[in-house]
């Protein structure tokens, strides 16, 4: 036998960039909780960031016919022409401003959206500005692009604004964006409208977030295109028209990007589903009614959840104005969100994310999803109220 056959296989070592790109932890936590619950245990999720409502009729019967009607090979690769000219009416209706359809993106989902866009604007060693607490998976987005993520601490007793003097402090040479997220995941602020005017006038293009948007109570979210035409866009189906499972996001992007990004979708993804772009047309079109229902139940279980959050003794200073999270200070308890966080698990059955998740900045703080129905927040958040009354301290502290 040959000396190739009696060696041992090769060890597979992964790349040190994979290697680098560090968990989701709100997903392990989820992923205990399941194990629990395969177990007997009944948890409580307010940890996934997922609507709990079924995706509207008029979507899912849009995405019947057109797979009826033969709408299951590639498209372009920007998308078709009816969702892009949809989401370009969508964005004048809703925020008053001009959009060319050639200036859509259609993605799988808003992260290959930010894959691109990031690959785009960054070469080995530029940075991206960004707020901490951030949602969780930026910075690998960031680094994955060969970026470097830098952050701007944000706060409580402030709403988590980022002002614009704060990220002039740490601009540089090698800084290519801003990215910010508002309504914000994982605060649930709305940046007011004089801080995104602030923010468009740095040196620097914005990348504004805006998957949240429509998901507001009391407070209006503004897009970045109302202050600058130079602003690159992510946005989605995702939360607003709970389409999760769909995965269907797009961006809009300045003029001279369009052809690189199409090129990097055609090599990387080639199109986004064809049925489910047909489908998200009427999504835009026709689903008013339904958003307006659902927004108005999350606005219900936002007020619910706020007031019995503070019967159990975790604190928020700032009320989450926004998408379905709220951001709440348990440092009296601990400054260990991620032990906290898997003990209320495991004794109390309530998912809940550390703050860790979201960056050092939210360190000592729990975020709470209130994407479940009232009968579950109710008992969520009795639960919580028994553990932390009987709190001493977390094991090994």
């Amino acid at each position: 036998m040959s000396q190739l056959h009696r060696d041992k296989p090769a060890e597979i070592s992964p790349a040190a960039k994979a290697a680098s790109v560090t968990p989701f932890i709100v997903m392990d936590v989820l992923e205990k909780a399941k194990e629990m619950e395969r177990n007997g245990r009944r948890v409580i999720h307010l940890e996934i960031g997922e609507p709990d409502f079924a995706t509207p009729g008029p979507i899912i019967q849009a995405a019947k016919e057109a797979l009826d009607s033969g709408h299951t090979h590639y498209t372009h690769s920007q998308g078709i022409s009816e969702l892009r000219e949809e989401i370009a009416r969508y964005y004048w209706e809703t925020y008053g401003v001009n959009v060319s359809p050639s200036q859509v993106i259609v993605t799988s989902g808003t992260s290959p959206a930010m894959q691109l866009i990031f690959s785009a604007l960054l070469e080995p060693g530029d940075a991206v500005i960004l707020p901490d607490p951030y949602y969780s998976c930026y910075p690998n987005f960031i680094r994955y692009a060969d970026g470097i993520p830098v952050t701007v601490d944000t706060h409580e007793g402030e709403g988590f604004r980022l002002t614009s003097e704060r990220v002039h402090a740490k601009l540089n040479p090698r800084v290519k964006a801003v990215l910010i997220n508002s309504p914000s995941n994982p605060t649930g602020t709305i940046l007011p409208l004089e801080d995104l005017q602030a923010l468009s006038q740095l040196p620097v293009p914005v990348v504004s977030d805006e998957i949240y948007h429509g998901l507001t109570y009391g407070e209006k979210a503004h897009s970045m295109l109302e202050c600058s035409d130079r602003a690159i866009i992510i946005n989605g189906f995702s939360k607003l028209f709970a389409m999760t499972g769909w995965r269907l996001g797009y961006a809009i992007v300045p003029p001279e990007l369009v052809r690189i990004i199409r090129n990097m979708q055609q090599n990387l993804f080639i199109c986004a589903g064809s049925f489910v772009q047909h489908a998200a047309v009427a999504a835009l079109r026709s689903c008013a009614p339904h958003i307006e229902q659902m927004r108005k139940e999350y606005d219900t279980r936002r007020k619910f959840t706020l007031r019995k959050l503070l019967e159990t003794g975790l604190e928020v200073k700032t009320e989450p104005k926004g998408a379905f999270y709220i951001l709440a200070n348990a440092q009296k308890f601990t400054g260990d969100s991620y032990k906290l966080a898997f003990d209320i698990l495991e004794k109390a059955g309530v998912a809940v994310t550390p703050g860790i998740d979201f960056g050092t900045n939210a360190e000592g703080y729990l975020r709470i999803s209130y994407a479940n129905s009232i009968e579950n927040i109710a008992e969520g958040m009795a639960r919580l109220k028994n553990y932390f009354a009987s709190f001493t301290g977390l094991p090994g502290e």
